[in-house]
């Protein structure tokens, strides 16, 4: 992707010259526009590929379908006219979820300072807010910058009064997630605010709804996420711990888990979270005396067919698996076989692979005794053939070359199987052809005694690091 922009306007201007000057028709000059910036390097996500609307009998003025429905809404909330306002909110929506594009361009003409007065002359009328909060999330939609402080009042508002209205937390729980994902202001100003708890009592509240579970299950996810390139550090690690310590965070997710045994999306969500709140050695603990180890280890078993489910899965007892108990308690539960298993089944799915080495790699760390299962269990043949089936998937391979290290490391009678399965060469290729290898490649060739060249980067003299 290019790293060029443009203004909405330039890549009009090119589109109607397209179509004045050389006559082109309007789908043909939209294409050759296109075809020609991104010739030039020029980055068009942010643009609307498409020809501008008339809007006066003579043609003179023009504007795309998204500006002429967000200026009707405008008229609309001018004049308090709450049917045409019901109306023209839900074609904005609409417009707003088909493409980012389209989002960006109602938001550079004040789409934000529209919808939100919105929101008052909806007031006492349930439907019409409804319509302002489902606007209000397609706005937002990968645009955070939007949200001032009022509408993070009027979300926690929203979440306070409208509880035990499911339709109604489900569109504020969506505003939520659109507005912390990759912005960490956004997320620290509504913690402060007490959002947490109401997350997870929405969880708690609405148990039997699987679109509420899973999207306040995924708010608080976002929560704990560092993703936002614009600050130096985040507080994704405090915002994990507040979520367990202070709203029993763990024990709402595994408690929910027991409503949806046959609904793999919301189980798969609900994995997804788990995984990101298990960053303390008695959080991992935590989860599998709720249960949640069990859960896990059947949900693989059940939903082995479903990738997206496996791979949240694999990444969840990946991350519980830090705590050194918690892994002899995979082992005992047979997750090694089922992890194994998950890699053979999905072995073209490099995210799998990934997952799946990684979560064997951590397991048999400072553990002979889970090597030895893992082993019996064929999960360095598993990992190599992933190695063997991914060759370009860097990812793969690093986590591959760890776990073959990590199963040799105390367990030296493993080098020799291991090598004639053609480790070796596997492990050389992957060093020879990805930098971020290179490693983690030598320590897995130096444990399995192979010859590998160690230089001394610096030996204390005066002068440089060797290149």
């Amino acid at each position: 992707m290019g790293s060029k922009q443009i203004a909405q306007e330039t890549f009009d201007d090119a589109v109607q010259e397209n179509i004045t000057e050389f006559e082109m028709d309007p789908e043909e000059a939209v294409r050759e526009a296109v075809q020609q910036f991104e010739a030039q390097g020029v980055d068009l996500s942010n643009i609307v590929k498409a020809v501008r609307q008339p809007t006066s009998e003579n043609g003179q003025e023009q504007k795309h379908e998204i500006l002429l429905i967000l200026d009707a809404l405008r008229r609309s909330v001018a004049d308090s006219d709450l049917a045409e306002m019901a109306e023209q909110l839900g074609l904005f929506t609409e417009q707003c979820k088909e493409q980012l594009a389209f989002r960006c361009l109602a938001a550079q003409h004040g789409a934000y300072s529209v919808v939100f007065p919105a929101f008052q002359l909806a007031s006492g009328d349930r439907n019409l807010t409804l319509k302002a909060f489902c606007a209000l999330s397609a706005i937002l939609d990968g645009q955070p910058d939007l949200l001032d402080s009022a509408g993070q009042d009027l979300l926690l508002q929203a979440l306070k009064e409208h509880a035990e209205d499911a339709e109604m937390v489900l569109a504020a729980l969506r505003c939520v997630r659109h507005a912390c994902l990759k912005h960490e202001q956004n997320r620290q100003d509504l913690v402060k605010g007490g959002v947490l708890p109401l997350l997870t009592g929405a969880i708690v509240q609405h148990g039997a709804s699987a679109e509420v579970v899973r999207a306040a299950s995924s708010a608080l996810r976002v929560m704990t996420f560092d993703d936002d390139i614009r600050v130096p550090f985040g507080h994704a690690h405090d915002h994990a711990k507040m979520i367990v310590l202070e709203n029993d965070g763990l024990k709402v997710l595994i408690e929910a888990a027991k409503a949806f045994t046959d609904n793999s999306s919301v189980l798969s969500e609900l994995c997804a979270t788990l995984s990101r709140l298990s960053v303390r050695n008695e959080f991992c603990q935590e989860i599998v005396d709720l249960g949640g180890l069990n859960f896990m280890v059947s949900l693989l078993a059940d939903c082995i067919d479903h990738p997206d489910v496996v791979r949240q899965v694999l990444s969840a007892i990946r991350a519980v698996a830090g705590n050194d108990d918690v892994k002899d308690a995979i082992v005992n539960a047979g997750g090694t076989d089922l992890i194994v298993l998950a890699i053979s089944h999905h072995l073209g799915n490099p995210q799998i692979c990934e997952q799946g080495c990684a979560a064997l790699c951590v397991l048999a760390l400072r553990k002979p005794e889970n090597c030895n299962v893992i082993m019996e269990g064929g999960g360095a043949l598993a990992a190599l053939q992933a190695m063997k089936t991914h060759p370009k998937e860097v990812a793969v391979q690093k986590q591959a070359c760890m776990l073959i290290r990590n199963l040799v490391s105390r367990s030296r009678d493993f080098s020799r199987p291991i090598l004639e399965m053609g480790a070796e060469n596997l492990i050389t290729e992957a060093r020879a052809a990805h930098k971020d290898c290179d490693d983690v490649a030598k320590a897995a060739l130096r444990d399995l005694g192979c010859k590998v060249e160690l230089r001394e980067l610096w030996t204390g003299q005066k002068g440089s690091l060797a290149q």
